[in-house]
C-alpha cells in the first residue's frame, strides 16, 4: 500500500517536452520548441538529470520559450513556502519534507485522501496565489490586460509512490540535500514535520 508520495513540481522551462535526455511528453505543445524536434517520450521512472546529452541545444531551446525559463529568487522561494504552508494547513496535508529549488520543488507528502495530482495542483495554486501577493510572481511583467499572468508551473508533475518507511526515509534524506547538492544552504520549513512510524 502507498503511505506517501515524493512529489516533484517544476516551473515553466525546467524540463522541456524534447530535452534531449527524455521526457515524459508525447508531444510539442509550443510551437517555437518544434524546430528543436520532437517529444523525446521515455517511460523510465529513474532521473535522467545526469545523462549525458547535448546541453547546448537544450539551452538554445529555453531561450526560444516565449516567456523565459523561470528561475526563482530567495524572496520568491519564500513566498512558495508561505504558499504551501497554507494549502498544507486548509487541506491537512502531512508534508515530511521540501525543498524548494530556483527551478523545482521537492515535497515528501504522506497518503491524504487526495491524489497526488491534486495535492499538487492546490499546492501550486497556493504558492502561485502568494507570489501575486507579495508582488513577486515572475512573470509580473507579462501581465495581460484583465490583470492575469502566465502559468509559471509546469503542466504536469513528477512522482514517486512510496511503500514502505524505508522508501520514506530515502525521499526525504533526498529531498533534504537537494539544495545542498547544488550549493544553497539547507531549507527548515515550518510546516514539515518529522516521519513517525505508526
Amino acid at each position: 500500500m502507498v503511505i506517501a508520495y515524493h512529489i516533484i513540481i517544476t516551473a515553466h522551462g525546467f524540463w522541456l517536452p524534447n530535452d534531449p535526455r527524455g521526457s515524459w511528453s508525447d508531444f510539442v505543445g509550443a510551437w517555437e520548441l518544434l524546430r528543436f524536434g520532437r517529444a523525446t517520450k521515455v517511460t523510465t521512472h529513474r532521473s535522467l538529470a545526469h545523462v549525458p546529452h547535448d546541453r547546448e541545444l537544450r539551452r538554445a531551446a529555453k531561450r526560444s520559450l516565449k516567456y523565459p525559463a523561470v528561475r526563482f529568487s530567495r524572496a520568491q522561494i519564500q513566498s512558495i513556502a508561505k504558499g504551501f504552508a497554507h494549502a498544507a494547513a486548509q487541506s491537512g496535508y502531512v508534508i515530511y519534507a521540501c525543498a524548494i529549488m530556483p527551478d523545482h520543488a521537492h515535497l515528501v507528502v504522506a497518503r491524504h485522501e487526495r491524489t497526488a495530482e491534486i495535492i499538487t495542483s492546490h499546492l501550486k495554486s497556493f504558492a502561485t496565489r502568494e507570489l501575486r501577493a507579495d508582488g513577486r510572481h515572475p512573470f509580473e511583467r507579462f501581465a495581460r490586460p484583465n490583470g492575469s499572468v502566465p502559468e509559471m508551473w509546469a503542466e504536469s508533475l513528477w512522482k514517486v509512490f512510496l511503500f514502505n518507511p524505508t522508501e520514506v526515509h530515502r525521499a526525504i534524506q533526498y529531498v533534504r540535500d537537494n539544495p545542498v547538492r547544488d550549493g544553497l544552504p539547507p531549507q527548515e520549513w515550518e510546516f514539515v514535520v518529522p516521519y513517525v512510524l505508526n
